[in-house]
């Protein structure tokens, strides 16, 4: 089965003092990605950075809203690395058809980026440079992945933000049901093998479950499918 290779490009100031970024690089851990830094590189070499993003199928930007932008970091970074004949003068689509995401966190609430609100603006605009860019480098642009006020989730939502972070890096889009059920099976099968050495009934029970459970659902739109075709003769 193919996987996507996913790179992650974070920026953050002060990494190791942010709850947020902390969590996540958990989360990234698992997922089998290339969690990428910039404020540790001590000195950017284009080429390499250009051949990463080269080697990659998903980018991500991942950072804090910094007074409406990202750390000046990633501002840097961007300077050095998206030249000009690299995203789209040298004739080559260096970026072309690789997917590029944002992953944005703010102490905020969510219901004050919107027009009217406090902030009076929705987070999409704010991102638009970025969108921009990757348009012009003919990417596909996921939806924006914005985490508000993380400092006040409870475990709960905590976990529920994981998960969907986790898909976010590596399942097929768009987000429907069916990629998102084989990005789940992919991840129970991946989980469980961790328990090679131990009997595992419940884990092997949970997957036989919910693969049954998926089969089902595919049988069903299959008849719902006959029945409209039915109707329409």
């Amino acid at each position: 089965m193919f996987r996507l290779k996913t790179l992650v490009v974070v920026s953050h100031p002060k990494i190791n003092d942010s709850q947020t970024q902390q969590f996540l690089l958990e989360g990234a851990k698992l997922q089998d990605v290339t969690w990428h830094h910039v404020e540790e590189l001590k000195n950017i070499d284009v080429e390499k950075e250009q051949s990463l993003l080269k080697n990659h199928d998903r980018i991500i930007f991942q950072f804090p809203l910094y007074w409406y932008s990202a750390p000046s970091g990633l501002k840097h970074w961007e300077d050095e690395v998206l030249t000009r004949n690299f995203v789209y003068g040298d004739g080559d689509d260096n970026l072309g058809d690789k997917e590029f995401g944002i992953v944005v966190s703010t102490g905020m609430p969510l219901k004050d980026f919107c027009h009217g609100g406090s902030e009076n603006v929705t987070i999409d605009e704010i991102m638009a440079p970025y969108f921009a860019i990757a348009n012009r480098a003919k990417m596909k642009i996921l939806p924006t992945f914005t985490i508000a006020q993380f400092q006040y989730m409870n475990e709960s939502v905590q976990m529920q933000l994981l998960i969907d972070y986790q898909r976010y890096l590596t399942q097929t889009y768009p987000d429907n049901l069916k990629n998102r059920q084989e990005w789940f099976e992919r991840e129970f099968a991946d989980r469980f093998k961790d328990f090679n050495d131990i009997n595992c009934n419940a884990c092997e029970t949970i997957l036989d479950t919910f693969i049954q459970r998926k089969e089902n659902i595919d049988q069903l739109k299959s008849t719902i499918s006959l029945i409209k075709q039915g109707e329409d003769d």
